[in-house]
């Protein structure tokens, strides 16, 4: 049996590798002839930099969500720039009492594209995902206006004039309003319902500024509202291609290819349910499996709309926690790798 697994990471307990190794793990105690091919995967978020199976990894001085002076690392592959935006501007950076979207910035981030710049890079990939910040991607330009800008405005940033960019992320909603970056994603971020207000307004009026600068306006493009507004951000002032996440990397790892021949699919996350179904990483994988006519089991950390995701597709869908597990217990690292083993080794069926 030929069987691939490529699972996306559980936020806050297992990156995608893993949670791939646990469960190849599982499948190799139950049948240990079989051949597994573990994918890394992300959808623009976590892990983005991993699952590239190609490029030299850079590491860069750039400044975290609050000022602080990181190292954080970035792909070059030719003059192709791969960033993971959660590298230099992402909530994991910070700790929980730190959090606050009204400071935080993505200064970092654009100080990962100079460099880029600079060193040659005329495609910039962009995986969003994970951001601690919600400023619109302003202080991505304001780092881009200071490393190349004579002027000290946007009008004279010319070193982007042949750099073009693509941005990764499975999120649709606008910049702003009740489905906007500030009301959906700022209170995971730290941000009260006072705070939330202030965001949106703040996004409102720059988009109004910018709007009326180039003579267009972009903030109700899918994707603007992506990590905290940096979507915006790309497409207003970039011009940003915008494609999802799972696509673009399935196909940087020629998926389709590795369909052939293949048994079965193991493909996961940590929260399954209707959601999953609005084009996250297991639902690119089905549709991509389906072509072929490879089943693809469905795991995750907490499973909901079981009859919706069976319907969609999936051959099977399966908690890896027994009930009454408690959520500090389940997020423990070393209790998912097992869990994930055990579901594994005690599934159904394989075809």
């Amino acid at each position: 049996m030929k069987i691939l697994v490529a699972i996306d990471s559980f936020k806050g307990c297992l990156t995608s590798l893993e949670a791939n190794r646990a469960a190849k793990e599982g499948i190799l105690q139950r049948f240990p002839e079989a051949t597994v091919v573990q994918i890394p995967v992300s959808d623009g978020g976590e892990g983005w930099l991993d699952a590239f199976p190609m490029g030299e990894l850079v590491h860069v001085t750039v400044l975290d969500p609050l000022h602080r002076s990181i190292t954080a690392p970035y792909l070059i592959d030719g003059d192709t720039a791969v960033i993971e935006i959660a590298k230099a501007s992402g909530l994991m950076l910070l700790k929980p009492e730190e959090r606050n979207p009204l400071r935080a910035t993505s200064y970092g981030t654009g100080q990962l594209i100079v460099d880029a710049v600079r060193r040659g890079c005329r495609h910039i990939v962009v995986g969003l995902g994970g951001s601690a910040t919600s400023d619109c991607g302003m202080g991505m330009l304001r780092a881009l206006i200071d490393g190349f800008a004579n002027g000290g405005c946007w009008d004279d940033v010319r070193a982007l004039d042949d750099v073009r960019f693509t941005i990764a992320t499975d999120v649709a909603n606008p910049l702003c309003g009740e489905k906007g970056a500030a009301h959906v994603f700022a209170p995971q971020k730290g941000a009260s319902p006072h705070v939330v207000h202030c965001l949106d307004a703040r996004a409102k009026r720059f988009a109004e500024v910018s709007a009326r600068h180039f003579g267009f306006d972009r903030q109700n493009e899918p994707g603007a509202g992506a990590a905290g507004g940096l979507g915006y951000a790309f497409l207003q002032y970039m011009n940003a291609a915008c494609c999802s996440g799972i696509d673009l990397l399935l196909d940087a790892v020629h998926f389709d290819e590795l369909l052939q021949g293949s048994d079965f699919i193991i493909t996961g996350e940590g929260s399954a349910d209707r959601q999953t179904l609005m084009g996250k990483l297991p639902f690119g994988i089905l549709q991509r499996a389906k072509v072929h006519g490879v089943p693809v089991m469905l795991i995750a950390g907490r499973v909901t709309d079981r009859a919706a995701l069976l319907a969609a597709g999936f051959s099977q869908v399966e908690c890896i926690n027994p009930p009454g597990l408690s959520l500090e217990e389940a997020m423990k690292p070393e209790t998912a790798i097992e869990n994930i083993r055990a579901v594994i080794r005690s599934a159904p069926s394989f075809c």
